[in-house]
């Protein structure tokens, strides 16, 4: 087995199942999330998708929304809580973290979150707003290919919200996203991570 088989951005990991529990408290919403080997921070809540819930402001209450690299769904999953008139689009190529995400949605009692791998047809070609905590270990180039597709697909008018690690690259992310004409602000800086808003430039967010 190859070390890249083990990682939380293959479409099938094969790592044995060890399943955990990740709680999710925020004033506003609380969420017991199963977890599994082969995704991304099974063990505890990301310190960035913390920070990234902590600081973005509410989604908008319909329409279409995304979490691009939903893992086991803690940030889909608090996006479709607290817009229950929106539907919350879960997109992941790991396989094993969309059967969790979705079991997690229902388990929660969210009806309003679709669980798909990139490539499903019914994934809206327009989003009123993106929420990522994105894969910055498959290399620049792959993320910067990833995060210029998907934030295409904004609407008029919709922001996406990205978090990143400093010394995983935020800053020239940052730098990057602006280069290719989004507007970017850091909205947010904790131990290390930091949180972009990004939205077309002279738009509004």
């Amino acid at each position: 087995m190859t070390a890249v088989a083990q990682h939380y951005f293959s479409p099938r990991p094969r790592a044995a199942h060890r399943r955990g529990t990740v709680h999710v408290v925020l004033p506003d919403v609380y969420l017991d999330l199963e977890t599994d080997t082969g995704v991304f921070s099974r063990q505890r809540l990301d310190p960035g998708t913390r920070l990234l819930l902590d600081v973005a402001p509410a989604p908008p209450s319909r329409g279409d929304l995304l979490d691009l690299g939903c893992g086991y769904g803690p940030l889909a999953l608090v996006m479709a809580a607290r817009a229950p008139g929106a539907m919350v689009w879960a997109v992941d190529v790991n396989e094993r973290a969309l059967s969790l995400c979705a079991a997690n949605a229902a388990r929660a009692g969210l009806r309003n979150v679709r669980c798909c791998v990139p490539g499903d047809p019914a994934v809206p070609a327009r989003f009123a707003c993106l929420w990522s905590n994105p894969p910055a270990r498959i290399g620049r180039q792959a993320l910067h290919g990833l995060l210029g597709a998907w934030l295409s697909r904004l609407a008029p008018g919709g922001s996406g919200y990205l978090v990143a690690q400093r010394h995983l690259g935020a800053d020239s992310l940052h730098r990057w996203l602006a280069g290719q004409g989004w507007d970017v602000t850091r909205i947010a800086a904790r131990a290390g991570y930091r949180v972009l808003r990004v939205c077309c430039a002279g738009g509004t967010g």
